[in-house]
């Protein structure tokens, strides 16, 4: 502080930046008696603005009766901004987020552990840019996620779009790279992803999303390893059996069915991209767009049949045991069963998934009370890289968004406390050895520990308020005495130990 204070009643403290307050003297005693600090009996402030070395935890509380009254503006503070000046939308576009520190430690933790599941299951971390051609997503007309995208015309004449979803931009590295990658390939990637839809719980228009997909692997083994890791993520995050499951089917169910009614392949993708609104749509609305793709009503009314089965050996009846359908999912849920997660999935026939790439096995984790939207989905997509001009590698994958398993936790009380955490807060007592305190943090953070370093001169409250709200685990502070002899104050701030340690000896 700039002006000295002599012992009278009421004094006015001139502080940096010219904010004035008033403190009386009674009120200017309690607050050199702040908890953890004591202080000689107060004289004047030096023109040095030398702070006392001295704290400890045995002082008791200022009393709240009496406070500092500020004259001035708040320290800190924002400015209005200059008359005429067109305020702006402070918040994010429509659909979008921002990520403030408490928020971005939240993604971290949730993607944390999409990462580590990942790599407990041995797979590979990618990423892709995020904005593709347009045409890597414009596959079968449609398609929900066709009329969804963010695109445009670049200045160079190309027609871009934010990427809607990874699984195209994987599928088109997996071409370029060709000859070149050994198979399989286990990746994964969590990224960003852009559709313009209309928002509900769960759904926004950005949002990030976890994809594991296992490319040229043929058999069931893969779905199955798969789903498993979907599994081992919700154990990890608190999610039981009890609160999630998968609904798990085959496309193959679907193209038998019209088989037999002599309904053209090339309206399969459009059958199964009806069927997915099938939960979304009245009966008379799915009855009516299937008739537009030719089917008859005796079709219909048997597709519709095998859609409401949701019991395997009632679908092998209908379909005989020689369906390849049947045969995959009775492999799955063996192998759920030697995996340890048969109490997880269920079967259930209209699961057709709405993209039109999926070949095989497809499944939705959903929440058991029914209230959210599917948290993710997958399945097979064994000829996505031929549409692409590739060839034909067998591959499945899944995506997991992190929107609708934020709700799913908050739903079930289990979203963590994640507080900011920091090892040391370090400062110096006097402005000329703020050079000093840099050199004791440089020293901290190159033994790899986390430092804040107070880059102003405040008063020691603040500092203690400051080290409180980062959880700091202890304060260093450099003082002159002690800097003369090479050494720093520690104090540990949980339980009140303090001591003089020598530079090199810090840890």
């Amino acid at each position: 502080m700039a002006a000295a204070v002599a012992a009278v009643p009421c004094h006015l403290l001139v502080l940096p930046h010219n904010h004035h307050y008033r403190i009386t003297a009674a009120a200017f005693n309690n607050l050199i008696h702040y908890p953890l600090l004591s202080f000689p009996p107060l004289r004047c402030f030096a023109r040095s603005r030398r702070r006392s070395r001295t704290f400890s935890s045995s002082s008791s509380s200022p009393s709240t009766t009496e406070e500092i009254e500020e004259v001035g503006g708040r320290r800190g503070s924002l400015s209005a901004a200059p008359e005429g000046t067109e305020r702006i939308d402070v918040n994010p576009p429509r659909g979008t987020r921002d990520f403030p520190p408490e928020e971005m430690r939240l993604r971290n933790w949730l993607f944390g552990n999409f990462r580590e599941v990942s790599k407990l299951f041995g797979f590979e971390e990618v990423d892709f840019p995020v904005l593709e051609s347009e045409a890597l997503f414009i596959r079968k007309a449609g398609e929900e996620i066709r009329d969804q995208l963010y695109c445009f015309e670049d200045r160079g004449n190309r027609r871009v779009a934010l990427r809607p979803e990874l699984t195209p931009s994987l599928a088109r590295l997996v071409i370029q790279k060709g000859k070149s990658l050994t198979l399989p390939l286990k990746w994964f990637t969590v990224g960003q992803c852009w559709r313009y839809e209309r928002m509900t719980r769960g759904r926004r228009r950005e949002h990030y999303q976890w994809n594991m997909d296992i490319i040229g692997v043929p058999e069931v083994t893969a779905e199955a390893e798969l789903i498993s890791s979907i599994v081992t993520f919700f154990k990890r995050i608190g999610i039981t059996e009890s609160d999630v499951g998968f609904k798990v089917s085959s496309r193959k169910v679907l193209q038998e069915v019209l088989k037999r009614f002599n309904v053209p392949e090339n309206s399969f993708s459009g059958v199964c991209i009806i069927i997915d609104k099938i939960a979304k749509l009245p009966l008379d609305a799915i009855k009516a767009e299937l008739m537009s793709t030719g089917m008859s009503e005796e079709s219909i009314k048997e597709l519709l049949g095998i859609l409401s089965i949701k019991s395997l050996p009632v679908l092998e009846e209908k379909l005989g045991s020689t369906c390849e359908a049947i045969a995959d999912l009775k492999q799955l849920f063996f192998l759920a069963e030697k995996f340890g997660y048969s109490g997880w999935i269920q079967f259930d026939a209209s699961v057709v998934r709405g993209l039109a790439y999926y070949t095989g096995i497809v499944f939705e984790g959903f929440d058991r009370e029914r209230k959210l939207r599917a948290i993710c989905g997958g399945g097979r997509y064994d000829k996505l890289l031929s549409t692409l001009g590739g060839d034909d590698i067998p591959a499945c994958g899944f995506g997991f968004g992190d929107a609708v398993i934020m709700e799913l936790l908050k739903e079930k009380n289990l979203v963590p406390e994640l507080k900011l955490e920091v090892e040391n807060i370090v400062c110096s007592l006097d402005p000329e050895l703020q050079g000093a305190a840099s050199m004791v943090a440089s020293i901290l953070r190159q033994k790899g520990q986390s430092v804040d370093l107070v880059l102003a001169d405040r008063p020691l409250k603040w500092i203690f308020k400051r080290a409180t709200r980062i959880n700091a685990r202890r304060l260093v502070l450099v003082g002159s005495s002690e800097w003369e002899r090479s050494m720093v104050a520690v104090k540990i701030l949980a339980t009140g130990e303090q001591y003089e340690v020598k530079l090199d000896e810090l840890e």
